[in-house]
């Protein structure tokens, strides 16, 4: 039962559970409760639409009732001037817990992370980790302070070093995107991205290797090969003195790591980069000779059936057979899927004295075989996983003889 009585640390001492509650007789709607726990909660009641409504002063831990009462004093005041007092209390705390990931580094990792591993785990390490390391000086800033003057400036000095129309895309798209989670969760009002003008990209850049440059490439990679068996001999060798343990030999293996077969996989299937890094033993089929690759895995999400020639088929045979127990088909020393070639695709291309030739470019090299082979352009947009000719047009002009023998039907 309620007891009315002068607030004071006196009356708050002998205040029971039974009583649990005191009216202060100074302010009117100024109250104390006492919990079960012991703990004391000071609140003013005021009314509201003709709702009787509490709103919390603070603890009795943290106040002196005379602190409360002041308190009390300055929030009905609030209320007799109209004010919503617990509606702006609801506001600054939601406030509040906002600026915890005002700053993009922190919302990141925070909470942007969080919502990519639930959505699709493979990708958040790339996608955050391509956020962080090309907008390194955005990572300070309030969400609210990254503006597209800020992106304007970055984007031309990513062209000034060089970089292609579609890597710049790629890195505006993805802060976009991240942003404008942001606004869907209230964390920030908005966000002015939308104005940066994405940069024209040449989707008809065709770079294929000649005769010359892939009898090059093939050099480069023999090289390295026996570069490296003739390390592992050398380190036996010094290890045998030492009496030490012994890595295993390369000698009797055709390949001495995962570098060869996958690109002569890429060479021969024209899988995208990361169709080849999921790719495992469960997707190939050696008695039926195709692979599959996985809905899950590819960009256009359908699953398509690719037949291998006798070239790969012996390629995987002979991968297979130096790492019987993977699940995955190319690794780098563990059962965990490759993350990367980037490191020795450059020094093969190096030593073979490539220009402006990418790793991806091996997919554009399988394509562009197959048309002046005589094969036509839509199965070869099978074959790649087109998801219209459109993309696929592109090779059309290798093919000359086709259009000239074309015109002649009618000559």
């Amino acid at each position: 039962m309620a007891i009315k009585s002068k607030i004071t640390g006196a009356s708050l001492r002998n205040l029971t559970l039974e009583d649990r509650r005191i009216n202060d007789t100074e302010v009117s709607g100024f109250h104390a409760i006492k919990f079960k726990s012991g703990k004391i909660v000071f609140y003013i009641y005021y009314r509201l639409g003709g709702k009787q409504v509490n709103y919390k002063i603070g603890l009795g831990s943290e106040l002196t009732p005379a602190q409360a009462r002041d308190l009390a004093r300055a929030k009905l005041g609030q209320v007799a001037k109209g004010q919503n007092v617990q509606e702006e209390k609801k506001l600054a705390r939601e406030e509040s817990k906002r600026r915890k990931y005002l700053n993009l580094e922190t919302y990141l990792d925070k909470k942007y992370r969080p919502f990519l591993e639930a959505r699709n785990p493979k990708t958040v390490d790339k996608i955050i980790g391509h956020l962080k390391s090309q907008f390194k000086h955005f990572l300070s800033k309030d969400l609210d302070r990254i503006t597209a003057w800020d992106v304007e400036k970055w984007k031309s000095e990513r062209i000034k070093l060089g970089r292609a129309p579609a890597t710049i895309n790629y890195s505006i798209n993805t802060l976009k995107g991240a942003l404008s989670r942001a606004v869907e969760w209230d964390l920030i009002e908005a966000h002015n991205l939308t104005k940066v003008k994405t940069l024209k990209n040449d989707n008809t850049r065709i770079r294929y290797l000649s005769e010359e440059e892939e009898d090059r490439l093939f050099e480069a990679i023999f090289n390295r090969t026996e570069l490296i068996r003739n390390k592992r001999i050398s380190s036996n060798k010094h290890r045998e003195i030492r009496g030490e343990p012994l890595y295993p030999s390369l000698s009797g293996v055709r390949f001495v790591d995962y570098v060869e077969p996958i690109i002569l996989t890429a060479m021969h299937t024209g899988l995208r980069r990361g169709e080849l890094l999921s790719l495992t033993w469960d997707d190939v089929y050696f008695s039926h000779q195709y692979l599959v690759v996985k809905s899950s895995e590819a960009k256009s999400k359908k699953a398509r059936t690719l037949p291998l020639n006798t070239t790969i088929m012996d390629v995987l045979k002979d991968w297979r057979k130096q790492h019987p127990f993977n699940h995955y088909v190319f690794t780098a020393g563990t059962d965990k899927p490759l993350t990367d070639i980037k490191k020795p695709w450059l020094r093969i291309v190096e030593k073979a004295g490539l220009s402006n030739f990418n790793f991806h470019d091996l997919r554009h090299h399988f394509a562009s075989k197959l048309v002046m082979a005589g094969v036509d352009l839509n199965t070869v947009r099978e074959l790649l996983g087109h998801a219209d000719l459109n993309m696929t047009l592109r090779y059309a002009h290798l093919a000359p003889e086709h259009k000239a023998a074309a015109v002649n039907l009618i000559g």
